[in-house]
């Protein structure tokens, strides 16, 4: 091939979706290729080009802008501008909307005709697939990949079964009686026991087998056991997988599996086993959480949460999930420790709840983030009473912060008299901030509408949400002075080359995942559930709760939901990598940790939020 076209082939390979045309089809691309030489300012596309066509921009800087002139996308070297690309089967529901493009610098460009991408596309899927689709429809797609490849790379994949067996096993020789067996059985305290012919196994009997075969057909108890049991038994070798295990349980809808070594019987493996099989799961962690005497042992416990984390992303689970299983053990750490303080104050005055606010009240806490938390109190309270609950307060906020949960950097924590109050004063608190939306209610709003109660009686905080969402719904002043507010935060679609917002500091060349994209989500959400009466507080359940409604659409939700689950999941593997560099995680992402398909996701993702953002901007 001519170094040119060689040099061109490259670069247009290293673009998704081309990245994964096979060799031969790229070298038809590549000579099919137009190129431009466009001046700043100049029209775009060319007066000459009449046809629709695909742009890969090489050089040079444009921007895209919706007919209105509002800026949509800027465009930087490796960019696709596809606002002039149309496919014949391309139907008009699904294309992006009509867009301007101003040529800000002078660029190189190639172009393709689109008849072309689309011949193309009728022998490889994925491209036409790729330009078929909207930013909804790619991420849908990207967000079902991801789903499958969490579930094939499951622990259970990845981990042999010799890491989950019970051994010795619970065995007994074929010749020996019913009776002998059911008394082993018995004294053992086990459901069944393999049968053996010299350390071999042979069958397998439960006591649904002695009931149903014995006891129920009237047989001798001193009948050899070899009578009854079940010889039609599947066995798995040690080296085994897993999975391969719990698909084979599955399958033969058994529960027990004899673990064997060359063939000889080593041990037993249950389901439960395989669904408990973390060392260091949640689970298991908050069990030991609430064995925990001292505040020095659930501080040795809590140097397991990031590591709890790391194992979480590298096996492909969702930032829901990782979300909720680090909120259920703050939520574990916190109780431990109110059941400490009783111990050592005596028992409360009166009814509290002690509430978790902002991420790990909606449950999508991670690793050792910073305290936020209040008290609502019984109005039965008296002014003495408070400072039970004072030192309370005090007793827990310093144990999670020596458990790495820092204090909330502005005071909101329940050592903060303002938010450790009666249940009248928090009615009150909501009433104001609903009735009069100025700046600061409105900060409040974003932070304590996201309660949940940790401890204590749960009947305070649901009184206090069900007059709240009574106020809320169908308030559209309140719903109003809300959305502007949240819509401060809004994706970057008007970066380019390579996402660079920050320019100096410690984050310099980072994107910030939180503030540009997950943020507003959940203020999305927030306001749904306000305006519909939704008492989740939970982001995923907002949005899925509130779809249908109209508030938002069901085909909206679906997409939000997988924009959130996309930044989501970067913002989980990225805070992974730090931990495992011994670095202090963050929100803050080089665009250089992602591949150039993640990027094009990421613009996808960004266009979902926005396009919502749009829906609600117009609404007020």
């Amino acid at each position: 091939m001519d170094p040119e076209l060689s040099e061109i082939s490259s670069f247009i390979h290293s673009i998704p979706p081309f990245d994964s045309l096979p060799k031969q089809v790229l070298s038809q691309l590549v000579r099919e290729l137009s190129i431009h030489y466009v001046r700043k300012d100049d029209l775009f596309p060319p007066p000459t080009i009449n046809e629709p066509r695909l742009y890969i921009l090489r050089k040079g800087a444009m921007s895209c802008r919706s007919k209105d002139g509002e800026l949509v996308s800027r465009l930087g070297e490796s960019d696709l501008c596809d606002a002039f690309y149309h496919p014949l089967d391309l139907q008009s529901a699904s294309a992006e909307p009509p867009l301007t493009v101003h040529v800000d610098e002078d660029c190189l460009l190639y172009s393709v005709q689109s008849s072309v991408l689309q011949e193309i596309g009728e022998r490889l899927p994925s491209i036409s697939d790729y330009f078929g689709q909207n930013s909804a429809q790619r991420l849908k797609t990207k967000m079902s990949q991801v789903n499958d490849e969490a579930i094939l790379s499951s622990s259970l994949m990845n981990t042999a079964v010799s890491n989950f067996y019970q051994s010795p096993v619970a065995a007994i020789d074929l010749n020996e009686t019913i009776q002998q067996t059911a008394l082993q059985m018995t004294e053992q305290g086990y459901s069944c026991l393999v049968i053996t012919e010299q350390n071999t196994p042979v069958g397998i009997v439960t006591d649904k087998d002695i009931r149903r075969r014995c006891v129920a057909q009237g047989l001798a108890t001193s009948t050899p056991i070899r009578d009854i049991m079940t010889t039609d038994i599947c066995s798995i070798d040690l080296h085994k997988n897993a999975y391969d295990a719990l698909m084979m349980m599955t399958a033969k809808h058994v529960h027990h599996l004899p673990v064997t070594k060359s063939g000889h019987l080593v041990g037993m493996i249950t389901v439960t086993d395989l669904i408990n099989n973390e060392g260091h799961n949640a689970v298991n962690l908050s069990n030991v959480i609430h064995k925990a005497n001292t505040v020095n042992e659930l501080i040795n416990v809590s140097k397991l949460l990031p590591k709890l984390q790391m194992r979480l992303a590298k096996l492909g689970s969702s930032a829901d999930h990782v979300g909720k299983s680090i909120s259920a053990l703050t939520m574990a750490f916190t109780a431990r420790l109110i059941e400490m303080a009783e111990v050592e104050l005596g028992p409360p005055p009166v009814p509290f709840a002690w509430l978790a606010a902002g991420s790990q009240g909606r449950q999508e806490q991670l690793a050792h983030s910073d305290q936020d938390n209040a008290l609502i109190i019984s109005d039965s309270m008296q002014p003495e009473d408070d400072l039970w609950f004072a030192k309370l307060a005090t007793f827990v906020s310093d144990g999670l912060a020596n458990c790495g949960f820092i204090y909330c950097p502005g005071n909101i924590m329940a050592t903060n008299p303002q938010w450790r109050q009666p249940q009248k004063i928090w009615h009150k608190y909501f009433a104001d901030w609903v009735g009069i939306p100025n700046p600061q209610a409105l900060l409040n709003s974003s932070v304590f509408f996201d309660l949940d109660t940790v401890y204590g009686e749960a009947s305070l905080l649901r009184e206090v949400r069900k007059q709240l969402l009574n106020k809320t719904k169908n308030n559209t002043q309140f719903i109003a002075h809300l959305s502007k507010n949240a819509l401060n935060f809004r994706p970057p679609l008007g970066f380019f080359r390579d996402f660079v917002l920050k320019h100096s500091g410690k984050n310099k060349a980072t994107l910030n995942l939180k503030h540009n994209g997950i943020t507003p989500v959940i203020d999305l959400a927030r306001i749904y559930a306000l305006a519909e009466g939704i008492g989740a507080v939970n982001t995923r359940e907002r949005i899925q709760q509130a779809a249908g409604t109209p508030s938002l659409s069901k085909e909206s939700a679906e997409n939000l939901i997988h924009a959130y689950e996309f930044l989501g999941m970067l913002r989980v593997k990225h805070q992974a990598n730090q931990l495992l560099q011994g670095e202090k995680p963050d929100n803050y992402l080089s665009p250089k940790d992602i591949s150039r398909l993640e990027r094009e996701h990421l613009k996808d993702a960004f266009k979902v939020i926005k396009s919502l953002q749009d829906v609600k901007q117009s609404g007020y």
